[in-house]
């Protein structure tokens, strides 16, 4: 009896479901002749369907007729077009529920608006047909305003032929009631314009003051591009960017100056910015490695102003100042930089050199001046320290005192290229020179003997930096004057000492420096080139120059 009642139960539905006849004239989803359905879980349409409509309006609340609303729904290529009525209402149906929707609103001389959102396709679990999206009230602005700005050069002259760009926004609002927290809203009028002969910039064709203030926080963005009024690529004034509220236009007048910020701003000082010698950037760096020029190249200089081209000047000398040394100087790229170029086999490695630079602001008038100093070579090619020459300051014109070295006179020792001297020595030492001859004429070298080679023991004679600050004094009494005053750069090819041996030495004289004694107290105390590198090894000068007597200037 069970199974009898179960077939019962089936063949009844099984004959509902396989006829031909199946319709749904009243488009509840659910096939005609069944039953009504008696609760909401019953009606489950497999395709729901939804309707967007909504209300275009002025901003003082007036309806738009005729005005054009385009429907993209989803990704399609071809939207939907309609109209907005007397009323301004616009109604599109059936919209594929759960669909994301864009909508565009326009109409001649007002502003376009656009807008997303998307149409519901259930409500808690189930599918529902017929669901509206309203947009609306939709608000747009008209197209009738105008705003007027005079552009103005930093030298106080009009500012014509410059482009700008005008943004309104917002230029129409939009309700929407499903309480979508997706939804973007786009309304925003762009307007491009270029100032005239005057400096004069009219913007047109954009929402007036008066109605865009009546939109919440509605206000003008303004975007001036950059001046370059002789096309060299380089701005003489920069660009300009601004916003100014709505309200506030209202109030003040629609016509508004402008006056172009300098290219930098115009209380900075004139200064180098970049440049391959750090010794002339804004916070000057003394170290060598940042000031090292290859033979052959130029110096480059890159302002923070554009530079007037007749005021540019440049002097160059060797480490002694005493000639001034050929140069050339090219401006470019509007004045912001500068190639220093030293005549052919003037910069040699392992050398230093002395340069003084001077330039005035094209903007602001800014004086730069600044002495500076350079070494010539590779950073990643060392070159061994040598002894370049021995020379003696002579105070005797009469034999046999002359032609030998005395006591109290000056000996310099000139190194081929720069040297370094630690500030401070643990014990306060310093590299020592010592002569291979008898001093003291006791019949030895080095046993006992101040200063000869051979007695290490702390009793040579004390070689300190001579850094020029001048030329050599020559035979002329009167020191000669550097071509400028020089900046130290604390390395120098200049040492001397003072002979202090009782005896009388021949300028034939070989002398030892002895850099290895010093050496053996630490690395951190020794002296050091312009490429770091510690001189550790002994140098040996064969023979000692004589500078002359200096005589009365005539």
């Amino acid at each position: 009896m069970m199974k009898k009642h179960l077939v019962m139960a089936v063949v009844p539905f099984l004959a509902l479901g396989c006829g031909d006849d199946f319709k749904d004239e009243n488009g509840d989803g659910i096939a005609d002749g069944i039953r009504e359905p008696d609760s909401v879980t019953v009606v489950t349409p497999a395709t729901p369907k939804g309707t967007v409509s909504g209300q275009v309006l002025s901003t003082d609340l007036k309806p738009l007729a005729e005005a054009s609303v385009e429907i993209t729904i989803g990704s399609s290529a071809d939207p939907l077009a309609g109209t907005t009525d007397a009323k301004g209402n616009f109604e599109f149906k059936d919209v594929p529920a759960g669909s994301q929707v864009l909508l565009t609103f326009t109409k001649a001389g007002y502003a376009t608006l656009r807008a997303t959102s998307t149409i519901p396709s259930s409500a808690g679990n189930v599918p529902i047909n017929n669901a509206n999206v309203s947009f609306g009230p939709v608000t747009l602005t008209r197209l009738d305003g105008s705003l007027r700005f005079l552009l103005v050069t930093p030298q106080g002259r009009p500012a014509a032929n410059v482009r700008a760009t005008l943004e309104a926004a917002p230029a129409g609002t939009i309700i929407l009631s499903n309480n979508d927290s997706t939804t973007r809203v786009v309304s925003t009028v762009v307007v491009e314009a270029t100032s005239d002969d005057q400096g004069a910039l009219v913007f047109q064709g954009i929402p007036a003051a008066q109605e865009l203030a009546r939109l919440n926080q509605g206000q003008y963005r303004l975007w001036v591009s950059a001046v370059d009024s002789n096309s060299d690529g380089v701005p003489e004034t920069n660009g300009y960017v601004s916003s100014y509220f709505a309200s506030d236009v209202v109030a003040s007048g629609t016509t508004r100056l402008i006056n172009l910020p300098n290219s930098r701003p115009t209380n900075a000082t004139l200064t180098v910015e970049g440049s391959n010698v750090a010794m002339l950037r804004g916070a000057a760096d003394p170290h060598p490695l940042r000031n090292m020029v290859r033979p052959g190249e130029p110096i480059y200089l890159y302002f923070n102003h554009p530079v007037q081209p007749s005021s540019l000047l440049v002097r160059l000398t060797d480490e002694y100042a005493k000639e001034a040394l050929p140069v050339t100087v090219a401006l470019g790229n509007g004045g912001y930089s500068a190639t220093v170029t030293p005549g052919n086999g003037v910069v040699q490695t392992g050398k230093e050199y002395n340069l003084d630079l001077r330039a005035v602001s094209a903007e602001t008038g800014n004086l730069y001046s600044r002495t500076g100093f350079f070494f010539g070579g590779e950073t990643g090619t060392v070159t061994p320290v040598t002894i370049a020459e021995a020379r003696y300051q002579e105070t005797s014109l009469t034999a046999p005192t002359s032609q030998q070295l005395n006591t109290g006179e000056l000996v310099y020792i000139n190194f081929s290229s720069p040297l370094f001297t630690p500030p401070v020595f643990a014990d306060g030492s310093k590299v020592q020179v010592f002569f291979n001859v008898d001093i003291d004429n006791n019949g030895t070298v080095g046993r006992g003997s101040f200063g000869e080679v051979g007695n290490y023991s702390g009793q040579g004679f004390v070689l300190s930096i001579n850094e020029p600050t001048a030329p050599y004094q020559t035979r002329v009494q009167q020191p000669e004057l550097p071509v400028f005053p020089i900046t130290t750069s604390g390395y120098s090819t200049r040492y001397s000492f003072v002979y202090s041996g009782v005896g009388i030495i021949p300028s034939t004289t070989s002398m030892q420096v002895a850099f290895s004694k010093l050496a053996e107290r630490g690395v951190t105390e020794t002296y050091q080139s312009i490429w770091g590198q510690p001189l550790t090894v002994d140098l040996t000068v064969n023979s000692i120059a004589t500078q002359p007597v200096p005589v009365p200037a005539p």
